[in-house]
């Protein structure tokens, strides 16, 4: 029983950060197309992005190779686990896949609200992450640790150029409630999917890669990082 409860933990719980890296990897995509028509000349404040995306990508294809050398998929978990998601959902009143690019461009409101979204969710992260390299179940886990770690360097960097952004064009911090709503779609996956989602016995695996279908260019990503 209790082996049972840890591989369900552990599965879960990279099921639930490979979505998220992912999808925010493909995401910041959209990020940089309006970052290089707002900004062109903006040299630093791309290249932090692009590795921002860079490293999304390596996190996820770690994540990747933890599933493959269990000889398994995924979880199948959707955007209700994804934290970006859900914030840019509640922010903007549409999925991150309907959002207006050239919207982005052409409004300061947008896109300072979006680069607050982008802050809070990297701190979040960051913070989920010193919880969970001190969690029992993960320290088990080795590669899953080495994971974890790499996660906890990266991070910090992440969050900056949208700060950034924010000072350099006199945006304005997050106010409480942005804050609140960043509490309260942690609070409710952490109480309240994935309880639901451990316990649900029809939870399937993925049949694919979520990358599966991407260009080939965009699949490299550094073999050493989830070696």
């Amino acid at each position: 029983m209790i082996k049972w409860f840890r591989r369900r933990y552990l599965d879960l719980l990279g099921s639930i950060y490979i979505y998220n890296e992912h999808r925010g990897y493909t995401s910041i995509d959209r990020v940089l197309e309006a970052v290089r028509a707002r900004a062109p000349d903006d040299a630093a404040l791309i290249a932090a992005i692009e590795k921002h995306r860079a490293d999304e990508r390596k996190h996820y294809v770690m994540f990747r190779r933890w599933f493959e050398r269990q000889g398994k998929m995924p979880l199948m978990v959707d955007r209700t686990c994804g934290h970006i998601d859900r914030f840019v959902e509640i922010m903007f009143g549409r999925r991150i896949d309907d959002l207006d690019t050239k919207a982005m461009i052409e409004d300061d409101p947008m896109f300072e609200r979006l680069c607050r979204v982008i802050s809070l969710t990297e701190r979040r992260g960051y913070r989920q992450v010193d919880i969970l390299l001190n969690h029992p179940i993960v320290r088990r886990d080795k590669i899953l640790m080495k994971i974890f770690r790499i996660i906890e360097q990266d991070e910090p960097s992440h969050w900056a150029p949208y700060d950034y952004w924010l000072k350099a064009h006199g945006g304005r911090d997050p106010k409480w409630w942005e804050r609140a709503v960043d509490s309260f779609i942690h609070a409710e996956l952490l109480f309240i999917k994935l309880p639901l989602l451990f316990l649900s016995p029809r939870l399937k695996r993925r049949a694919d890669w979520a990358d599966a279908q991407e260009p080939a260019e965009r699949l490299a990503s550094p073999i050493q990082a989830a070696a």
